[in-house]
């Protein structure tokens, strides 16, 4: 009988794979429990683990005390064996965190990308910053992956239109891989933040799920059968387009906040109903207690220089009990819930953007009751469970993901 020599090295290239990742998401772990948890003998797991050791991707870690023989070492994944960067690019900051490939944060910076004409020039600076601060070279870093507010084409990887970001076109792309190295993507903010979500927030156990993004712009983030839509040109999720009875259609799509929905959900738009309900930019009210951030109790700011944002006014109707306001603002924001429901049926809808965290648990419960007025589908409404920088957290989700695949996929 003839063997297939390439069988046994793919095997152990699997087992090798799934050691790994048992090692990142439990680790450390002893011999036989990596046995035990992958189903190798006590042997096979040995000879796994020195091969690893000796490919500089697993060491001993610690050791583990047992019964009346020696303590057991332990073994983990040697975080210096790669690192990533994950970045969000903003019209006036570039945020750049840098990982190692357990995961682990090992900085956070934000830098002026000084005008942002040259957008190549910027975000290299930034991540040489970034890697100066993390005391590792350009080169130890595997992937990259960059947040932008924009629609990013799916098929190529470029940017094909953002309009807080002029300078980021067409061509792009090929450009931050000759100044990084090949492995720069560019993707959609809401996408990431979808990501976020699925991995440490809200969302995790669901893999068909939507993140609503919230706040002066709109967008939604969407997960189907634990992948994101894109859509054929990128443009799924741009939910401010989004036709709204009583609204105005768009007479031109080059004005972002001309669409029917970003009219009904916009800034301008909850401003007025925030006034409309008595949560203005007046001076602190005598009866009013102060906030620790210089709002007041009543809604209010204490100081007309003080003037409040959409997500302070939802904050402080929250802190208030304004639910008249609350009520106003959920049946807005149901409206595109329940559209997106009635086509997707995802189950699950995370409030996310400075709205939705500044609303909370209180204002998603009152999406999710009003959409239950107006749509035969009924999904679950939940705040936002990210802590920190969403959108930054899902491009290290995403860099994470392409540099363990380079770095565990070829271990034989």
């Amino acid at each position: 009988m003839t063997r297939n020599p390439g069988v046994p090295r793919l095997l152990r290239r699997l087992n090798d794979r799934s050691a790994l990742d048992l090692l990142i998401s439990d680790g450390p772990l002893t011999r036989a429990e990596l046995g035990e948890r992958t189903g190798l003998s006590k042997v096979t797991a040995g000879q796994l683990l020195a091969r690893l050791e000796e490919r500089g991707l697993v060491h001993v870690a610690g050791e583990r005390a047992g019964g009346r023989g020696p303590n057991a070492a332990l073994y983990g994944v040697v975080p210096s064996s790669a690192h990533v960067a994950g970045l969000e690019v903003l019209p006036d900051s570039i945020t750049v965190g840098v990982a190692d490939i357990t995961g682990r944060v090992v900085v956070e910076i934000v830098v002026d990308p000084a005008g942002g004409e040259d957008p190549v020039a910027a975000v290299h600076a930034a991540v040489q910053r970034a890697c100066a601060s993390a005391r590792i070279t350009l080169p130890q870093l595997r992937s990259f992956v960059i947040g932008t507010r924009g629609v990013v084409d799916p098929r190529t990887g470029d940017m094909r239109f953002s309009h807080d970001l002029p300078a980021w076109h067409t061509g792009v792309l090929a450009s931050l891989r000759r100044s990084l190295g090949a492995s720069v993507t560019i993707e959609n903010d809401v996408n990431l933040v979808a990501l976020a979500e699925h991995r440490h927030g809200a969302a995790a156990g669901h893999d068909d799920f939507v993140v609503m993004w919230a706040g002066v712009g709109q967008g939604l983030g969407v997960m189907l059968d634990g992948r994101l839509h894109r859509g054929i040109t990128g443009g799924a999720g741009e939910i401010g387009w989004l036709p709204v009875p009583g609204e105005p259609l768009p007479d031109d799509v080059t004005r972002p906040q001309s669409g029917s929905y970003q009219r009904l959900v916009g800034q301008a738009a909850l401003t007025a109903l925030a006034r409309a309900h008595g949560l203005t930019d007046s001076p602190e009210s005598p009866d009013s207690p102060a906030l620790p951030d210089g709002r007041v109790a009543g809604g209010g700011f204490s100081k007309p220089s003080q003037a409040a944002s959409v997500a302070g006014l939802v904050e402080a109707a929250v802190v208030a009990g304004n639910t008249g306001f609350l009520d106003a603002v959920a049946a807005r924001l149901a409206v595109a819930v329940a559209a997106v429901s009635v086509v997707l049926d995802p189950g699950l809808i995370v409030l996310a953007g400075d709205v939705g965290k500044a609303g909370g648990a209180e204002l998603a419960e009152r999406v999710e009751t009003a959409v239950a007025r107006i749509s035969p589908s009924r999904p679950a409404v939940v705040a936002t469970g990210v802590t920190g920088n969403p959108v930054l957290r899902g491009a290290l989700v995403a860099a994470l993901e392409e540099a363990r695949e380079q770095v565990f996929s070829d271990t034989v």
